[in-house]
């Protein structure tokens, strides 16, 4: 994460001296000097992020020469066989843009499906042990 925080400090640095620039140039032109001051900020917080991340947790694997893959692979999680949820959405969705041109007695008869199935897939396995 060092190198992430160093290469996104200097992206930033970059819309940082950028934005100098143009706002000394084009006359405090408002909407340039926000975009890049935007910029800026955002760039900052992802190096902010990176720079703390490897305070807290040292270096990775892959930014040590010794790392080894075996090291960074964690535990493998569940995953369902089949499920008859992930079609009905499809259908649901489908039934949904459709209703959109041809009429609100689809589009209900679609978000329902589209409801159901996104339901039954984020509770489908909720009282698994």
């Amino acid at each position: 994460m060092k190198t992430e925080a160093w290469l996104f400090a200097g992206v930033a640095g970059f819309f940082l001296a950028t934005d100098a620039f143009y706002t000394w140039l084009s006359g405090r032109e408002p909407a340039g000097t926000a975009a890049l001051t935007v910029s800026f900020v955002m760039a900052s917080l992802v190096s902010f992020f990176c720079a703390m991340n490897h305070r807290r947790r040292g270096p990775r694997p892959e930014d040590r020469k010794s790392g080894e893959i075996a090291e960074r692979a964690g535990p493998l999680d569940f995953f369902p066989p089949r499920s008859a949820h992930p079609p009905l959405t499809g259908l649901g969705a489908a039934l949904t843009a459709l209703g959109v041109v041809y009429g609100l007695w689809l589009f209900i008869i679609g978000f329902g499906l589209l409801a159901a199935g996104v339901f039954g897939m984020a509770f489908q396995y909720v009282h698994r042990d």
